[in-house]
């Protein structure tokens, strides 16, 4: 993992010039919300990971919900390639789950995960008491350093509101220095900031339209992303109406802020977060793979306006709102989105399946399911170990014959440039018009 750089005072910024570099690490940390997705991060290097078991995270019902027979897969995996994990029990806790609570953070710490997110003071406080470490949750819209303060007698890690600016953070993070504030482990509290991903019209996802209009709690994980959808507005006097236009006046653009790592670097910050549970692997993967470029760029000092271009076209291919740069820049006002759904640059269709890999011919046979494909096609092959494989299509054979395409019902063999394995999925990629 990259250290921490000192910052550079130049005249476009506005942060304090005193930053020393305090020998940190930085940290990535990537979302899981399926076992295609904890693939892709191992692939791209995070340096951890966060997910949610069970019905007690934040995404509850967006993403894959790992059981408890999950768990031992994922932390040997995340052991393997020596990656930490983050389980995120971070909803608001009834009574009548208190014994559910207590159960998947006794199984967290048996299989040896290294923390819990959590938002609930119940939770803190169980997790505590077993002896396991815990980071606070952006839910609780941490602001400044007083809260810090007291919610250090809880956490190592606290993850901070995404409403603040730069110089409200590197305020907090330079308080944290100061007053020598350490956590349960005797260490200084680390500071953690979302840098990438959705962003939620309600401070730090505190919205109940979900709740009052569906039955379903965003609070709870269970949003149904009413916000993201098109609106017409009635006169009631008159009965007159007119549909919201150019813009979805609830929907913010995905926050990224990649054009400006280096001076969220310098504010002391040392766990950078990807948002994303509910997001495909190829989303993870090349998410933090853009990241983890950007931090190493700024410790080696070949951060520059001409990669952060190439990082924001690979950034627009996958899963997207659109970009701003959120609050952090001192933004008042949020960016919406022009339209429903993603502005992904490139566009995946499923087509396939993956019968079987040969591995010393480097071939895979794969069962066309829909949809058609052609040499020179972009192609996209995701599962559940395998991660997410990239490729163009050279050949295609059909009963070993050379062929130029395939369609829905043909068995056939391509060569693909890794390692596959059966019940991979394939897909067909296409670049896609703005």
């Amino acid at each position: 993992m990259a250290k921490l750089p000192e910052f550079v005072h130049d005249e476009k910024s506005y942060l304090c010039p005193t930053f020393e570099n305090m020998g940190n690490t930085i940290e990535i940390t990537a979302p899981v919300g399926s076992m295609e997705s904890l693939a892709a991060a191992v692939q791209a290097g995070a340096g951890s990971i966060y997910f949610g078991m069970g019905k007690l995270n934040m995404r509850s019902r967006s993403s894959v919900n790992f059981t408890f027979y999950d768990l031992p897969k994922i932390m040997a995996i995340c052991k393997k390639h020596s990656m930490k994990a983050y389980l995120a029990l971070n909803t608001v806790i009834f009574d009548e789950e208190i014994t559910e609570m207590r159960k998947t953070a006794d199984e967290a710490k048996k299989h040896g995960v290294d923390a819990i997110i959590a938002t609930d003071l119940a939770v803190m406080e169980y997790v505590r008491s077993i002896g396991m470490p815990v980071h606070i949750s952006t839910q609780h819209s941490v602001s400044n350093y007083e809260a810090v303060n007291f919610f250090s007698q809880y956490a190592d890690v606290i993850v901070l509101a995404r409403e603040l600016t730069l110089d409200q953070v590197k305020y907090i993070a330079d308080k944290i220095r100061e007053e020598n504030l350490t956590g349960p482990s005797g260490n200084l509290v680390k500071l953690e900031m979302f840098v990438h991903g959705a962003l939620c019209m309600a401070i730090s996802g505190k919205c109940y339209l979900s709740l009052d209009n569906m039955g379903f709690s965003g609070n709870r994980g269970a949003c149904l992303q009413l916000c993201r959808r098109s609106y017409i507005v009635t006169d009631k006097e008159e009965g007159f109406e007119f549909e919201v236009d150019n813009e979805y006046i609830m929907s913010p653009k995905d926050l990224n802020t990649i054009g400006f790592i280096d001076k969220i670097l310098a504010t002391g910050v040392s766990v950078l977060k990807i948002e994303g549970r509910g997001r495909p692997a190829d989303y993870v993967k090349t998410v933090v793979q853009c990241y983890q470029e950007a931090v190493a760029a700024v410790e080696d000092g070949s951060f520059s306006p001409e990669k952060v271009t190439g990082w924001n076209a690979r950034l627009a291919t996958v899963f997207n709102r659109g970009f701003w740069d959120g609050y952090y820049m001192g933004a008042k006002l949020g960016e919406w989105d022009e339209k429903y759904g993603s502005r992904a640059t490139v566009e995946k269709s499923y087509c396939a399946k993956v019968n079987n890999y040969f591995s010393k011919l480097g071939v895979a046979e794969i069962k066309m399911e829909t949809g058609r494909i052609e040499t020179g096609n972009k192609l996209m092959i995701i599962g559940p170990t395998t991660g997410v494989v990239e490729f163009e299509l050279d050949e295609i054979r059909t009963d070993r014959i050379v062929v130029n395409s395939a369609e829905k019902g043909d068995v056939c063999s391509i060569p693909v440039p890794e390692l596959v394995r059966r019940g991979d999925k394939l897909f067909l990629l296409k670049s896609r018009q703005a």
